[in-house]
């Protein structure tokens, strides 16, 4: 059986954690979307870990993991985090790389750089990893294939040449830059199919046969609904499809395999980088739930960002569900409302006067305000409780109130950081 774990919202839901919970009664986990330029924490008994190019089931030592096809991969991250498992007392997990992943080059994260730069004040808050260039140059497919790195080397350095006709032009007459040179890109292409070697892999057999066998899969998604390319807050998108019915394609599986999908929902929002928000706050009463937040305080895993806030936004988890075809949620970070007295929910939103429960596109999203409905808070710490009968009155009420809006099951909820922090229903 093949299930899906994606975000509702802008991503920082909590995925990383609920895929290493999952993990433990699965035999493969893949990440098949997005690159190194967000990270899922993990907090294990090995400690705490921000993984930005591994799957999140790299701490279970039964586990498979894949980089689909359908990743951004840098082969240094991979490197770099795999040497830092190591260096921590983590077992060396069994991991493979798509021979169809196409690979991240260092000129993409220039480009990526320069071209926030260029746009200034109306740049799209990128993390600078190179992911809107590397995708651009997948479809545009002047991308490099995990595959091309291990065949004649003519062949490459013809393709190279091919390459840099195109990247030269805009370094030199946009950005105004130095050429890149053949030798320097084939020579860094050389560095990565030695890194990569040990990984690269038909894994789309692998999957094919494991389908067949009836495996338990796990598919890893990065980001969350409101940041897809189609259905999000566009432009202020990522440039890969955070939807679950991308991990078909991301990872080469039947679509009709995915059975299970789980999506995380934040009890509260947050988001990195620019866009719509319409229930954000702001001042001393965003600072106290950042502060609160998360687990250590809500802050990007990948640039350290004091992440924006919000309320529970309901219309957007609605819709973040509907899009992913959510069989199941997991809520998180519900121990992060305990402090207050009340907690704002945002039920509706209001345009242009008019009171809507739909998820507009973002032309319209502009000139939306957030209609709030006051929940009673619960005061108290909840972390520890393992039952969910056990839990305070109100905070089931938010629970079940958040079940009721968004129409889908609520089966799990995380009430603190650690694995073990998770209560089922």
């Amino acid at each position: 059986m093949v299930t899906a774990i994606v975000g509702a919202n802008w991503g920082d839901e909590g995925k990383g954690k609920i895929t290493d919970v999952k993990a433990a009664q699965s035999d493969i986990v893949i990440r098949y979307q997005g690159g190194s330029n967000a990270g899922h924490t993990i907090i294990n008994p090995y400690g705490k870990f921000a993984l930005h190019q591994l799957p999140s089931g790299v701490f279970h030592g039964h586990i498979l993991n894949i980089i689909g096809n359908g990743v951004a991969l840098s082969p240094e991250k991979l490197v770099g985090e795999l040497k830092a498992l190591e260096d921590r007392g983590v077992p060396k997990p069994h991991v493979l790389v798509s021979n169809r992943a196409q690979v991240v080059m260092p000129y993409h994260v220039t480009f990526d750089t320069l071209e926030e730069a260029r746009l200034s004040s109306k740049s799209f808050g990128s993390t600078r990893s190179g992911i809107a260039p590397f995708y651009s140059d997948k479809f545009a497919k002047i991308g490099f294939q995990v595959s091309e790195l291990f065949e004649e080397e003519s062949l490459l350095r013809d393709r190279v040449e091919h390459v840099l006709a195109i990247k030269n032009v805009l370094l030199e007459h946009l950005y105004h830059q130095p050429p890149l040179t053949v030798d320097e890109v084939f020579e860094k292409l050389m560095e990565y199919k030695e890194m990569l070697a040990p990984y690269a892999a038909d894994t789309f057999s692998i999957l094919h046969n494991a389908v067949k066998e009836g495996k338990r899969i796990l598919l890893e998604g990065q980001l969350g609904s409101l940041k897809d390319p189609d259905f999000g807050i566009y432009p202020m998108v990522t440039s890969s499809s955070t939807l679950a019915g991308y991990g078909a394609v991301g990872a080469g599986l039947p679509p009709y395999e995915i059975k299970e999908i789980i999506t995380v929902v934040k009890a509260y929002s947050s988001a990195v980088g620019a866009g719509e928000f319409v229930s954000e706050i702001f001042g001393e009463e965003a600072d106290e739930l950042r502060r609160r937040g998360g687990d250590g305080g809500e802050y990007g895993a990948t640039t350290g960002r004091p992440r924006r806030m919000g309320w529970l936004d309901l219309v957007a988890t609605r819709y973040g569900c509907q899009v992913q075809g959510t069989t199941a949620i997991a809520m998180t970070v519900l121990d992060a409302l305990g402090y207050l007295d009340e907690i704002p929910v945002c039920v509706a939103y209001e345009l242009d006067g008019k009171k809507i429960d739909y998820f507009p596109p973002t032309c319209d999203l502009k000139r939306c305000k957030p209609v709030l409905k006051s929940m009673p808070g619960w005061k108290c710490d909840i972390r520890g409780i393992r039952s969910y009968e056990k839990l305070p009155e109100n905070t089931r009420r938010y629970i079940e109130f958040a079940e009721q809006q968004i129409g889908v099951p609520v089966t799990m909820v995380s009430n603190g950081p650690s694995r073990d922090d998770i209560i089922y229903r």
